[in-house]
């Protein structure tokens, strides 16, 4: 078996974006809902084939003898706050910390410099410690039955979460995805209004654990992840 992921779904500009190679690996264990943990052990690389072998009830993903990722059937264990409002997500998504100088400009998910992506921006939401954005699924990231793409929607609820732990505190150094648990309850349909939040849960040394969820405009919980990001190690 294998697995492809496009440039258009990447993050830095010469690897996938973390949510939505989470998501095709969970595709290649066949719960693209979820529930399942996805640990990455190096950068996707886009537009080729990627190796997806069984191991155990999982599977491990391979590229040319290089460990991708290995994802395992998991449960998500997480309480979710109060949605946010539309209203509360557009006016925070205004403020939003990587609107200038966004280490990452191409990401799919946040990226400033993509009007193909997801174009999700979130920021503080007021006398809360959320961080949030507003996002309606368009056509080109649904399928022919008008539901936004599995892989997508992790991807949905990838980079929300490290804006729940950076709205707040000063960001650390950039940090990549290491470990994702994400479910989708229901696909969010095309042209759906729907806000995305992210919160964080704690860290410790260089790593830190968020989660996020996605919500429709009237607060039913569409999807929700934990997120384990990893900081860079500084250059010796």
């Amino acid at each position: 078996m294998t697995a492809i992921i496009p440039h258009r779904f990447r993050g830095p500009n010469t690897s996938g974006n973390g949510g939505y190679g989470a998501g095709a690996v969970a595709a290649a264990l066949g719960r693209p809902l979820g529930p399942a943990e996805v640990t990455l052990q190096s950068p996707p690389p886009l537009d080729v084939e990627l190796t997806v072998a069984t191991d155990g009830d999982g599977v491990r993903v391979t590229y040319h003898d290089v460990a991708v990722a290995m994802a395992r059937p998991a449960p998500l264990e997480l309480e979710i706050p109060t949605p946010v409002s539309i209203a509360e997500a557009e006016q925070a998504s205004h403020d939003c910390p990587w609107l200038v100088d966004h280490p990452y400009p191409q990401c799919f998910v946040c990226g400033t410099q993509r009007p193909d992506g997801l174009r999700i921006f979130p920021g503080p939401v007021a006398g809360r410690r959320v961080a949030a954005a507003p996002w309606t699924p368009d056509a080109t990231v649904c399928s022919d039955d008008g539901t936004a793409l599995p892989a997508v929607v992790w991807a949905s609820v990838d980079c929300p979460s490290l804006f729940g732990y950076g709205c707040f505190a000063e960001w650390p150094a950039l940090m990549l995805l290491g470990r994702f648990t994400a479910e989708v309850y229901r696909l969010p349909r095309l042209g759906e209004p729907c806000v995305t939040m992210g919160w964080a849960l704690g860290h410790e040394g260089r790593k830190y654990d968020t989660a996020a969820a996605l919500h429709t405009a009237d607060g039913d919980l569409l999807a929700a992840s934990r997120a384990l990001w990893i900081t860079l190690k500084p250059a010796s």
